[in-house]
């Protein structure tokens, strides 16, 4: 790294958000795409004016049948993680030293990412009730339960830990969706196979937008947000679903089952989570980092030797074979 770009005060949060925001406003563009040219949920499903429309929602059927038990219950978690998005837009907009000007980079960026990620819910919950599978009525509970009961992620309202756990988060997503279309297609089921295939798409570019985020914050305040990822990481990247929960049930009893059957498939694993470290570690070059104070040093020793460590405990974790019977599925 050369000099630093501007004289900020260490741990000025409120100086280095104000740096970032012309980044924000100008890279938008790079990261969200207009409105007119997105993909729409309309786009991907039988269309209720054509005549051929039942004729179509049986073949989405019939598709939906061959799908793994496994699978259904990890496409319905991850159908209600996008669905509780009220939740992820009240936390985004209470992140402190931040602009809150309503045509300001970061309120500007909150409201076209929500934009974008509320189709997702959209699509998969149209999904989920035209394939006959679902118990709609359990499935709407678990949603609301989770929206209700919110999340504790562990970021508080710092912009750092903010971007850190969305980068990583974004990803996971991405990881998720990818792996179930590619389950999809195996399957037969073609139609969310191309579904999850474009949400895993936005997601990826979501992800790329937070890294650079932060890419742009570890060029000023290199100390603070190093020493702010490693506190990430020492306490564990949770999922934002990780109070999932059936009716009836206790917080995170749901998310638990819901693990299992993503890990059995595949889907997504503790080795997925380690490759997310590497990817993060790369994509900011953790090991090339300069003008770094003796706790950010640490920080950074810590988050080089992370990845091995975690790879060495993953190694280890043993997934429960027998499948949950999820109230949310029917039969």
């Amino acid at each position: 790294m050369q000099e630093l770009p501007l004289n900020i005060p260490e741990g000025s949060r409120k100086e280095v958000m104000t740096y970032l925001e012309p980044f924000m406003l100008n890279e938008m563009s790079e990261y969200l795409k207009p409105v007119e040219e997105m993909w729409q949920p309309a786009d991907f499903l039988p269309d209720a004016s054509r005549s051929t429309f039942f004729e179509e929602v049986r073949e989405l059927q019939e598709s939906a049948k061959e799908l793994p038990y496994d699978l259904v219950a990890v496409l319905i978690g991850d159908t209600v993680t996008e669905e509780a998005l009220p939740t992820y837009e009240s936390w985004l907009t209470m992140v402190e030293d931040v602009e809150k000007n309503e045509q300001g980079g970061w309120m500007k960026w909150v409201r076209a990412w929500t934009a974008e990620e509320n189709r997702h819910g959209d699509l998969l919950n149209k999904y989920l009730y035209l394939s006959g599978r679902v118990d709609m009525r359990q499935f709407e509970i678990s949603t609301q339960y989770l929206i209700q009961d919110g999340f504790d992620i562990g970021t508080g309202a710092d912009p750092y830990r903010n971007f850190i756990y969305t980068s990583f988060q974004e990803l996971a997503t991405n990881v998720s969706h990818r792996r179930v279309a590619g389950i999809s297609k195996k399957s037969g089921d073609k139609l969310l196979a191309k579904m999850c295939g474009v949400i895993a798409a936005d997601e990826a570019r979501h992800a790329k937008a937070y890294m650079s985020f932060i890419s742009h914050a570890i060029e000023v305040d290199p100390s603070e947000v190093m020493l702010a990822f490693e506190d990430m990481m020492r306490k564990k990247i949770v999922m934002p679903a990780h109070f999932l929960r059936e009716a009836g049930e206790p917080q995170g009893e749901a998310f638990a089952h819901f693990s299992d059957a993503a890990q059995r498939l595949e889907v997504y694993t503790a080795l997925d989570y380690v490759d997310i470290l590497k990817t993060l570690n790369e994509e900011w070059n953790i090991d090339k980092v300069s003008h770094l104070n003796d706790k950010g040093e640490k920080a950074r020793d810590y988050l080089m030797k992370l990845p091995d460590r975690l790879t060495r405990l993953a190694d280890r974790i043993k997934v429960p074979e027998k499948e949950y019977k999820f109230k949310w599925i029917h039969g």
